[in-house]
């Protein structure tokens, strides 16, 4: 297991198993859901993948959603390849800056999560059902995640070639 967390970076960390960990804590009380494993090992991953769904959900939904309501401003991404081989610190706050938009996300997540266990208790969603809604929507979560790094590799190659 040592040997495992010491080849996670420290944006996996902080981006996925932290938020993933925070999550599972965090919904136990907050909510009558219960994700806590009692096996380290199986733990440890499935707080990371949890960790890489709320990720995801704060590149696909948070982060659009604060630049359309012109919350957040971005420089173009061209700007950015360039800028971050100049200055080496940019790579660093650009990390920084997707933990703050996971923790966004994780806060978005657990008030839709208490939501939604409001509604599963009132009309007696059977678990079959929320367990099929679940697999949806991580699917659209993932295949839009594939979309969007697809066009980032695709960026960032035209990026490199036009500099």
């Amino acid at each position: 297991m040592k040997e495992l967390l010491d080849k996670i970076s420290s944006y996996n960390l902080f981006n996925y198993l932290l938020p993933g960990i925070l999550f599972v804590c965090i919904s136990k009380q907050f909510t009558d859901y219960n994700f806590i494993q009692d096996n380290d090992f199986i733990g440890a991953f499935l707080y990371y993948f949890i960790g890489m769904v709320i990720s995801r959900v704060g590149s696909l939904f948070i982060e659009p959603t604060l630049k359309k309501i012109s919350f957040l401003k971005f420089s173009d991404y061209k700007s950015f390849v360039s800028s971050s081989k100049k200055d080496e610190k940019i790579v660093l706050f650009s990390e920084i800056n997707n933990t703050y938009r996971t923790i966004t996300a994780m806060f978005v997540i657990l008030l839709l999560l208490k939501l939604y266990n409001h509604f599963q208790v009132r009309w007696d969603i059977p678990q079959h059902a929320t367990t099929l809604i679940l697999v949806f929507l991580m699917l659209l979560i993932f295949l839009f995640s594939y979309l969007k790094q697809t066009n980032y590799i695709t960026k960032r190659i035209d990026a490199n070639n036009n500099l």
